[in-house]
């Protein structure tokens, strides 16, 4: 079977029939999947599902066992993963992994690697701006700020690369209601702005709120796939995952 697409052929990245195998676990099971420009597929499955390993398989941190991963005419899945961050991919992690004793300004210039030159203090007030992170004194160690601001400062870091695919694992884990609301707004406007954006998470009212597209893994294989309104109602998936609670706050 082909890669499923999400809005047609195109230059996103594409996942097709990917298998990844830990020992003799397969924790992806010819697993296919697309990103456009410009849209946000959501990824949600129990714990275990795969969902960190499809990241990592992507970033590189992974090898499959068989399938193909793209980004438009570029094969991510024979290169390393410098070069994958090279070719446009971006990333955040499940665990805030920041340069703690390096300031909030020089975490996000470590993320300019495609860019040319260094980042001015101006350019990187307009990232943090976007990603909605509140600091006083860029020259601040990042390992003080707030957890919501440090999670916030992970995505301005991905952002910097300017990616033309930006991979979200679980941004809104341990963010309180207004803080998750300022996540909802700048996945939408990182999506405007033409980059694509695959979304982990539990949280079902953000993930309801900012994907066009759902992807439902358990055990590794892809179980639904839909509007958030139709895996919402896919009795499979409220079963395997969702509950009745959890399937309200999508529809």
């Amino acid at each position: 079977m082909a890669a499923v697409l999400v809005n047609g052929a195109g230059d996103g990245l594409v996942l097709d029939r990917v298998t990844v195998n830990y020992g003799g676990v397969r924790a992806l099971d010819a697993v296919s999947l697309e990103i456009r420009p410009a849209t946000v597929v959501g990824l949600i499955g129990p714990n275990g599902a795969g969902k960190t390993t499809l990241i990592n398989a992507v970033t590189g941190i992974l090898r499959p066992a068989s399938g193909t991963i793209s980004l438009g005419k570029t094969r991510l899945d024979r290169l390393s993963q410098h070069r994958v961050a090279r070719a446009g991919v971006a990333r955040t992690y499940q665990n805030i992994r920041l340069f703690g004793t390096l300031s909030v300004a020089d975490n996000v210039r470590a993320g300019a690697y495609r860019r040319r030159g260094t980042l001015a203090d101006d350019a990187v007030r307009e990232l943090l701006t976007r990603a909605t992170v509140q600091v006083a004194d860029l020259r601040g160690q990042a390992g003080t700020l707030p957890y919501g601001e440090q999670r916030r400062l992970e995505i301005a870091r991905a952002l910097a690369s300017d990616p033309k695919v930006l991979l979200l694992d679980e941004p809104a884990a341990g963010m309180n209601p207004r803080e998750t609301g300022g996540l909802r707004a700048l996945i939408r406007d990182v999506a405007r702005s033409g980059t694509g954006v695959l979304l982990v998470e539990h949280d079902m009212s953000l993930v309801a709120a900012v994907c066009d597209h759902v992807v439902v893994l358990n055990f590794g294989e892809t179980i639904a796939r839909g509007t958030p309104t139709q895996v919402a109602r896919d009795p499979g998936v409220i079963e395997a995952y969702l509950g009745t609670n959890a399937a309200a706050d999508m529809r």
